[in-house]
């Protein structure tokens, strides 16, 4: 296979994220539907939060077993850097957010925990720029995505190439949902250039991931990226947890999340199957 029909097929895995992203638009009206909505995709991030910690540990894990401290020492260093600078960065971005803009409409601080909504800060609403880092997060976990894809393209593995990119395209259809799920929540319809940027954004990556996939492979570099995106959607999570308590509507609550959950690993078991 030429290396221009592995970024094609790395930039077609990578897009699938669009299909998701139209159901940002949904009007949702009623508060069982936004909680609904909201949980939903916590599950499906919580999934996608186990799933890359244990594509991230698992050269760890490896070096562990074959004993290899120098590799387990600098593996280890680049995973916790990766973690927490991808939490704590957004958390700190967040805070110097909201510094920034002159709250508008619904209070922003400990207020607005009454309201049982989203809050506004400046023009730009938490719903919005709760999926901005969904889909930053979702972005740095299809770079590693697309990483893998370059690797196996470049050692000969054809067949196995073929298959991630079949396996990760499916899985990035539920991806698009997680990233406009908060706005979708809030009954707060995106533009459609709007959802086009989350898309380039959350999708983009695995198409450059996939060129430089082909040109070396390196675990640490693979670890650097799937940490951040795991910091990055774990916050997200926070967030979203956040909203659902103040909510109170502990059993559809639940019943979202479960849902979202097992979505998730369903998918994983598609691209399992498929040899992936």
């Amino acid at each position: 296979m030429s290396s221009t029909n592995v970024v094609v097929l790395g930039l077609i895995a990578g897009m699938t994220i669009f299909l998701g992203l139209p159901l940002g638009r949904i009007r949702a009206a009623l508060p069982r539907t936004r909680v609904w909505l909201n949980a939903l995709a916590t599950g499906i991030l919580l999934f996608l939060l186990w799933d890359v910690l244990t594509h991230a540990w698992e050269p760890i894990d490896k070096a562990l077993t074959d004993k290899d401290l120098s590799a387990v020492t600098g593996s280890a260093i680049v995973f916790v850097v990766g973690l927490v600078v991808g939490l704590l960065g957004l958390v700190h971005f967040d805070r110097w957010v909201a510094a920034r803009s002159r709250p508008v409409g619904r209070p922003s601080g400990p207020g607005a925990a009454t309201a049982g909504q989203l809050p506004t800060t400046g023009h730009v609403s938490v719903a919005r720029t709760l999926s901005l880092m969904i889909a930053v997060g979702i972005g740095l976990h299809n770079f590693a995505e697309g990483l893998a894809i370059g690797n196996s393209a470049a050692s000969g593995a054809t067949d196995l190439a073929i298959l991630l990119v079949v396996g990760f395209a499916i899985h990035n259809g539920t991806e698009g949902f997680g990233i406009v799920a908060p706005m979708a929540a809030e009954a707060e319809r995106p533009s459609w250039g709007y959802l086009g940027l989350l898309g380039l954004i959350g999708g983009g990556p695995t198409f450059l991931g996939t060129l430089v996939g082909q040109q070396f492979s390196n675990d640490l570099v693979s670890i650097a990226f799937l940490t951040l995106a795991a910091g990055s959607i774990l916050y997200v999570i926070i967030e979203l947890l956040a909203v659902a308590r103040r909510q109170q509507m502990k059993v559809i609550t639940t019943w979202g999340i479960a849902l979202g959950l097992l979505l998730g690993f369903a998918t994983d078991a598609v691209v399992t199957l498929a040899g992936a």
